[in-house]
């Protein structure tokens, strides 16, 4: 059974709503898995007998796989179609997850982590690139804002699940939590949604090979500055291959025939001032999660459940934002909404600096409050803006370029602000404090026993090191406000712009079409 695309007197999908489901659904699988594994990594460590370095593996592997084959499923979407190369990533995930609640040893675990990054790198890039094709300007703010939105619940819901799942039955669980939401995403896909695909065109493998070994070598670079530092050993090494590897992708595909990648696309203002801005926005971003689910469970005492409940302001306020920046974007247009909400996520994380060891919940619930309003109002507007510049026929490669650089951003932020609490951590500890708890703050707590006054000087160490963190996050967000504001441009002069370059294209298509008909008569001429 497959779905054909139908259109009403509008021009529009009478299906699109539901595709969106689909669309969403397919998502929000991708983020429960990551969030809900969270919370069973001690879980799971304890009960495989996993080392620190199993551990890592466990975590890395997947998005090592996912960052690098990013653009190489956006552009098999649009070559081969972008609801089959999704239907085929959902089908590789889901049985994955399946295998992995039979897995008994870390390699088991790793390999399946592995599959289900190849399977999310299928399923990311097609779930935006069919959002884009089937809902016109007029809504696709709307379905984009919907579309976040769902994101954002999973993002906060998935922890609070895989903490209650856990406490009721194993790290398993949380393997088998995809499975039926695979299932109703591809039986609801293979009924509901149209296939859609680019005009044909010659494949790029070098293109291929280039970027799936470029995009590895950077996310692990990334990965290991915590623990080697940014060029020193094997981190050397792996930039290195990652600088050579991408800057020989940007001149292959400048110069090949059929590039896998239009990089013309960082000539709109849109285009590349929203995926740089974007970036910023998540290397400042990358960390949060991960810095505040330690101070409710480390400083606060929360369980695992409870600190996944901690995060309900984000998402409410995130909900608000989303709706009132569709309105706001109406009316004023992108550029401005983008300022706003990152201004107020710049105020977030100035406001998260003030925590110490005895601030409780009051201020980072507020915070989150402002995080989520300010990540609602301004990532929809910012996605939607740069995806406005995308021609249909790169559709699948041009949410793929973008969803690689915001990868790219978070595994940065993480990276650098995982460092920063690390070494602010240490740095603050009393010097006669066992190497343990002088190495994290779960170390100290486990190591501390009775000693009131260890656990209170590795929670005071922990809150002063945030402040630290946070302050580079409001930088970094801080900068993608400017460079938004700078650079990007408001719809109407954009949509001409980008007209007028279609036409030169086509135009260009056409003259070489001509020249390439003239060699084939001569060519003949000659044979005969």
């Amino acid at each position: 059974m497959e779905a054909r695309i139908e259109s009403s007197k509008d021009g529009r999908s009478p299906r699109r709503w539901w595709i969106l489901v689909v669309l969403c659904l397919s998502t929000v699988v991708l983020t429960i898995d990551s969030m809900a594994l969270t919370v069973a990594v001690p879980s799971m460590t304890e009960d495989l007998g996993a080392s620190a370095q199993d551990t890592q593996w466990i975590l890395d592997s997947y998005i090592l796989v996912f960052a690098g084959l990013l653009l190489t499923s956006g552009s098999l979407g649009d070559r081969f179609g972008r609801r089959r190369v999704m239907l085929i990533g959902l089908v590789l995930f889901g049985a994955a997850s399946l295998a992995a609640t039979l897995c008994t040893n870390p390699a088991e675990v790793i390999a399946v982590r592995t599959a289900m990054g190849v399977g999310g790198a299928l399923i990311m890039p097609s779930t935006l690139s069919i959002l884009i094709t089937v809902f016109d300007e007029d809504e696709r703010g709307k379905a984009m804002a919907a579309w976040g939105s769902v994101s954002m619940l999973g993002l906060v819901g998935s922890p609070v699940l895989g903490g209650v799942l856990i406490d009721h039955f194993s790290w398993h669980s949380i393997f088998f939590l995809n499975v039926p939401v695979v299932v109703l995403a591809i039986v609801a896909g293979v009924a509901l949604m149209p296939e859609s695909k680019a005009p044909w065109q010659k494949a790029d493998p070098l293109g291929a090979v280039l970027s799936a070994v470029g995009m590895t070598a950077l996310v692990w670079w990334i990965i290991e500055i915590p623990t080697h530092g940014a060029f020193g050993g094997r981190s050397a090494v792996s930039l290195t291959v990652a600088v050579v590897a991408l800057a020989g992708f940007v001149i292959w595909e400048n110069v090949t025939s059929s590039p896998m990648v239009p990089l013309v696309l960082f000539k709109h203002r849109n285009f590349s001032g929203g995926s740089l801005s974007l970036a910023l926005v998540q290397i400042g971003n990358g960390g949060l999660l991960l810095v505040l689910t330690q101070y409710l469970q480390f400083v606060l005492g929360y369980s695992p459940v409870k600190a996944g409940l901690a995060f309900l302001p984000l998402a409410v306020a995130a909900l608000i934002g989303n709706g009132m920046g569709v309105k706001l974007a109406a009316k004023i247009g992108n550029r401005f909404v983008i300022l706003s909400g990152m201004l107020v996520m710049v105020a977030c994380f100035a406001l998260m600096t003030t925590v110490d060891a005895g601030s409780g919940f009051t201020v980072p619930a507020i915070s989150l409050g402002l995080l989520g309003l300010g990540a609602g109002l301004a990532m929809p507007a910012a996605v939607g803006a740069l995806m406005d510049t995308i021609p249909a026929d790169k559709a699948g490669v041009g949410s793929a370029l973008n969803d690689t650089i915001q990868q790219a951003g978070t595994a940065l932020g993480i990276a650098i602000l995982g460092s920063l609490l690390s070494s602010g951590y240490a740095a603050e500890m009393p010097a006669d404090a066992p190497e343990a708890a002088r190495q994290s703050i779960g170390g100290a707590l486990t190591v501390a026993g009775r000693d009131t006054s260890l656990v209170r000087a590795a929670r005071e160490a922990f809150t002063a090191s945030m402040t630290t963190t946070f302050t580079v996050s409001a930088i970094g967000v801080l900068a993608a406000a400017i460079l938004a504001t700078l650079v990007m441009r408001d719809r109407n002069p954009e949509s001409q712009e980008q007209e007028v370059g279609q036409e030169q294209g086509q135009e260009q298509g056409r003259e070489q079409g001509r020249e390439q008909g003239q060699g084939q008569e001569q060519g003949q001429e000659l044979a005969a």
